[in-house]
């Protein structure tokens, strides 16, 4: 076991150094480096392509999950045999790699469906270049729309900012990373029925599960389109907001759903030995909402994500929360400032107030700055190593440092590892240490007053997800 790490960096927030030994009073450590091929990637997102997209989707009148499938012009069939038709002219225009599907499914009779109905999310698939790494990514917006009755099938539905806007930072990433090579696999997704109960990705969320993928990050963006938000009258077209979830949901649900005592006992058994661990506040969806803050904030300029702790808003829902409830890592992008009177409203006005979700109300601006987020994210995590296996953290003896162990990555090259430090209070890491050739590290931090995770660290500087250590006695 090393004493403590002989070869290591410290990473600093900008604005000068704490006092030794201790972290940065406030923020997060950014690093400076951008890597040439993610900001070429970014300078390829077009705010005009976006928008030509989003009153694309507009023109068809409505795409209610329940209205017309036949014609060409009007209603969900048109707009999506559209999008599928877009995603494979871009499929062609970057080399034939990238595949695109329709992924249909059976929408049982329900609330909100009046009896058994054919629906289809469209997939673009883009194939990993390793054979080896059978790790998936998945990017989605919902492209159906709705009015003020979500079961109006019938009257002007545009769903520009919800969530044409979604839809089309999906399709601008495709359009894009189609003819980039990544190790691992990402798909694209235009997810039906987001209106009548997330059952496009329910249905996507369990085909994941049912053929075994090892889908590592999922993001959905939904409602990214708006920059003012009604009764305070904020403008501000520079923030964001990932919500993530805390104490995993399987977990809880996987409790509150045991059909027997000594089922209901393991359950049990296995969330307290989470909290115990883990924590509330470090489960995987919040560390890959933490992920997105920092890469995100590094590559768009004068553009803040705004981590939420909380699944998703009050009264609302999103189509990460399907993944969520099968144990995947997901988490929404939205933006920051909401304006009611243009959500699941019938098109009019009244007094002098405009109602409904048209594409004009849109900041296309706005828009192109979420998708660069979503791109570097993507990409950076994309073409970085997996994770590091069987991260632990040794509590054998009482001790004021901490020792950290691991096992190399299953997928891809590594360069080194970061060590990632935080007061137990503190929102994201405050402080990263480098070390190379080793899997075992001890540092003179105390394990009882800071919370600690380890990246893998690729050759050009790319980082997985943190792994939070579990304790090894």
């Amino acid at each position: 076991m090393l004493a403590f790490v002989k070869r290591f960096c410290f990473i600093w927030l900008a604005g000068g150094v704490a006092a030794a030994g201790l972290l940065p009073a406030h923020g997060q450590t950014v690093i400076a480096r951008r890597h040439a091929q993610i900001s070429d990637m970014l300078a390829q997102v077009s705010a005009q392509n976006i928008e030509k997209t989003v009153r694309k989707l507009e023109s068809f009148y409505t795409r209610h999950s329940l209205s017309d499938t036949l014609s060409d012009e009007r209603g969900i069939g048109a707009a999506r045999r559209w999008i599928k038709s877009e995603l494979e002219a871009y499929a062609r225009a970057g080399g034939g790699r990238m595949r695109v599907e329709f992924d249909p499914f059976v929408a049982p009779e329900g609330r909100r469906i009046p009896k058994a109905t054919p629906m289809k999310n469209v997939l673009a698939i883009l194939p990993g270049s390793d054979a080896d790494d059978d790790r998936v990514i998945i990017v989605s917006g919902h492209y159906d729309s709705r009015a003020s009755d979500a079961m109006d099938a019938s009257s002007f539905a545009p769903g520009a900012a919800d969530d044409a806007s979604g839809t089309a930072v999906t399709m601008e990433l495709a359009r894009v990373m189609a003819g980039r090579q990544f190790p691992l696999t990402i798909i694209f997704a235009a997810v039906a029925a987001e209106e009548q109960g997330l059952l496009g990705s329910a249905h996507l969320a369990e085909r994941a599960r049912r053929e075994g993928w090892n889908l590592i990050a999922m993001i959905t963006n939904d409602i990214v389109g708006n920059t003012h938000s009604s009764g305070t009258d904020i403008r501000n077209n520079r923030q964001m907001r990932v919500f993530s979830e805390g104490v995993p949901q399987k977990m809880l649900r996987d409790l509150m759903q045991a059909d027997s005592l000594s089922t209901m006992r393991r359950a049990a058994r296995s969330l307290s030995r989470y909290l115990a661990t883990t924590g509330e506040n470090d489960s995987p969806s919040r560390q890959f909402a933490r992920y997105i803050k920092e890469v995100g904030e590094r590559y768009v300029d004068q553009f803040r994500v705004e981590l939420i702790y909380r699944r998703d808003r009050f009264l609302r829902g999103g189509d990460h929360t399907p993944f969520n409830r099968l144990g995947f890592r997901a988490v929404r992008l939205t933006e920051m400032n909401e304006f009611y009177p243009r959500q699941h409203q019938n098109v009019r006005n009244e007094e002098g107030t405009a109602y409904g979700d048209v594409a004009d109300a849109v900041d296309y601006g706005f828009v192109a700055r979420v998708a660069r987020v979503n791109l570097a994210t993507l990409a950076n995590l994309a073409l970085a190593p997996s994770v590091p296996e069987n991260t632990g953290i040794v509590i054998s003896r009482l001790t004021n440092d901490t020792t950290l162990r691991w096992n190399k990555p299953a997928h891809g090259q590594v360069h080194g590892y970061y060590v990632l430090i935080r007061e137990t209070n503190a929102p994201t890491w405050q402080k990263k240490i480098f070390v190379s050739g080793v899997t075992e590290v001890t540092i003179p931090y105390s394990k009882d007053n800071f919370l600690f995770a380890v990246q893998a660290v690729g050759p050009e500087g790319h980082e997985s997800l943190p792994v939070v250590p579990q304790v090894v006695r």
